[in-house]
């Protein structure tokens, strides 16, 4: 048994936010801190939130470091970092209207961060509820006059948001997730966001908390089509639906009743439990795993076909081939 190839099972990090909830521990039963609980960053080795292998032969080391010091693991890619950030998004109430820039915007004046693009998958919603993606202004100087004369009606594109329903979040595109709303968020491994407004809110010191104006109006995308749904409409072949392909990450929803095989064609996978339970194997290393609803795991390079049993709904991320 070759137990370094073996599942990879992170330990999830919590991000206090001021529009989080509680639905992470009441929901999902992760123990989590006091507060409002916004994020819950399941798979992560940005440095805001490096999650720690909680067993196995890699237990108690940290993703960045196996990054680092064992690439075998992740098929020896290339990078300066792992490249993607995998999170579950309590949103008690609205989230900021932002915009987040491209990985060249991000190097220039982020400190060589990465740009951040990302999708949302709806794990749950209160019924009525709305999401924002994308703008009308059609250049800068008209987006800079919305927003100095405050006119988010006129501004802002407002789509349904239902259990099920997926949003690719383009770099450039204008967004807020609304209160009532819980969902799984890939993203590459970035955590620069632009607030273009905030509701006025204040923060812990009781002052507004800051937006982004200039950096947003040089990062959005003015000629983006805003959609009009979320709604999933690829073919599912095999209990497999591709949600999403970019040049960063490939996101598919998988569907397991009874048993099923996910044939190993990754350098790494990224796997999230959204509904039910089961048990996972490695092919290589054989060893049995209890997962359900809210556990997430890496596979690594050369851990063999992943074999399911159970009545699940995963989510998958990998780096495009």
């Amino acid at each position: 048994m070759n137990d370094a190839r073996d599942l990879i099972f992170p330990e999830p990090i919590f991000h206090e936010k001021i529009w989080g909830g509680r639905k992470l521990a009441d929901d999902f039963g992760y123990e989590i801190p006091d507060g409002p609980i916004g994020e819950c960053w399941a798979i992560s080795a940005h440095p805001n939130g490096d999650c720690v292998v909680a067993e196995g032969a890699w237990a108690g080391r940290h993703l960045s470091e196996l990054w680092d010091e064992h690439r075998e693991l992740f098929g020896d890619l290339e990078g300066d970092r792992f490249p993607l950030l995998v999170k579950i998004i309590d949103a008690k109430d609205n989230l900021s209207v932002q915009v987040h820039p491209d990985d060249a915007y991000a190097a220039e004046h982020e400190n060589g961060s990465l740009g951040k693009r990302e999708c949302w998958y709806v794990l749950a919603v209160d019924p009525g509820t709305q999401i924002v993606i994308g703008q009308r202004a059609h250049d800068r100087a008209e987006l800079a006059a919305m927003i100095e004369e405050g006119r988010w009606d006129d501004m802002l594109n407002l789509v349904p948001c239902r259990v099920g329903d997926f949003f690719p979040i383009e770099p450039g595109t204008v967004h807020a997730i609304q209160g009532g709303t819980l969902i799984l968020e890939t993203q590459q491994s970035s955590d620069v966001t632009y607030r273009v407004y905030d509701y006025d809110r204040v923060g812990d010191d009781g002052k507004p908390r800051d937006l982004h104006i200039q950096q947003s109006l040089d990062v959005v995308d003015y000629a983006q089509q805003a959609p009009a749904s979320g709604e999933v409409t690829a073919p599912e072949v095999d209990g497999v639906t591709e949600l999403m392909e970019c040049p960063n990450f490939v996101v598919d929803r998988v569907r397991v009743e009874g048993e099923k095989a996910v044939a190993e064609e990754w350098p790494f996978l990224c796997v999230s439990v959204i509904e039910g339970s089961g048990i996972v194997r490695a092919a290589s290393a054989g060893v049995e795993h209890e997962i359900a609803r809210g556990t997430h795991f890496l596979a690594p390079s050369g851990c063999g076909d992943l074999r399911f049993s159970g009545d699940m709904t995963l989510v998958t991320s990998r780096v495009p081939a």
